[in-house]
């Protein structure tokens, strides 16, 4: 049974839904435009430990902050909800800016990051404007499933007029400046198919991560974890288990 909390931090609330017990935690951070429910899959499929789902301040059904977070003070909200609610290093998987966020979280507070997981990581430099990256959403979503294109639409209706805001808090971070401070083992997972999170692009994230791989799950988007997210979980407890 799921347990659904708030958390505040510093005058901005996420919502964190946790179900099962013991290690590993794992904790699932999403991208612009989401909430957690896009990891409902994912989530069942990530049973043999604790999973948590948060939605951050603005989204899914957190609520809109004072002002919109940069991706540094989602982390530090993030972090401490980890340090007071859950008290132990959590496997982080974040996907798309989900892993901007992700990975700040690791290099700022390593203390709480066991392991790190990037699922189609944002934002490739060369295509670091608002055109680009929604001509890359778009030639994405294209192909994608209904239900992809339903909980998408969903989520971003629910993430609020202030959505240009948000996307240019995710746009202005580097994270390029962030992956070699994230001394947590860390795994890249890219849908093959994956416009938005380009292969160049991920195999430059591995290269700058101290201790990074890189797995490509055939046949998927960069929504690989809505559409079908057994074969994420898949490599994910085989990253957590087998190391």
């Amino acid at each position: 049974m799921a347990v659904v909390e708030a958390f505040e931090h510093a005058g901005a609330t996420l919502i964190a839904e946790r179900r099962g017990a013991g290690d590993p935690v794992f904790v699932l951070v999403h991208g612009i435009g989401m909430g957690r429910s896009v990891f409902a899959e994912l989530a069942d499929h990530l049973d043999d430990g604790e999973v948590i789902a948060v939605d951050l301040p603005g989204y899914g059904e957190a609520p809109e902050p004072p002002r919109v977070l940069t991706m540094e003070r989602n982390a530090d909200l993030v972090a401490q909800f980890l340090r007071r609610r859950v008290g132990r290093p959590a496997v982080l998987i974040g996907h798309s800016m989900g892993a901007q966020v992700v990975a700040e979280i690791a290099a700022r507070h390593p203390e709480v990051a066991d392991r790190v997981v990037l699922i189609g990581p944002t934002v490739d430099p060369s295509a670091r404007t608002a055109p680009r990256q929604l001509w890359r959403l778009l030639r994405d979503i294209a192909v994608e499933s209904p239900r992809v294109i339903a909980v998408g639409a969903r989520e971003y209706v629910r993430a609020g007029p202030r959505l240009r805001a948000k996307f240019r808090a995710m746009l202005v971070h580097r994270p390029e400046r962030t992956f070699p401070r994230v001394t947590a083992p860390a795994l890249v997972l890219r849908g093959e198919d994956d416009v938005v999170a380009p292969p160049e692009w991920c195999g430059d994230v591995v290269a700058a991560l101290p201790d990074g791989r890189l797995v490509e799950v055939p046949g998927h988007g960069h929504e690989t974890m809505i559409r079908d997210a057994a074969a994420s979980a898949r490599e994910i407890l085989r990253f957590v288990h087998d190391g």
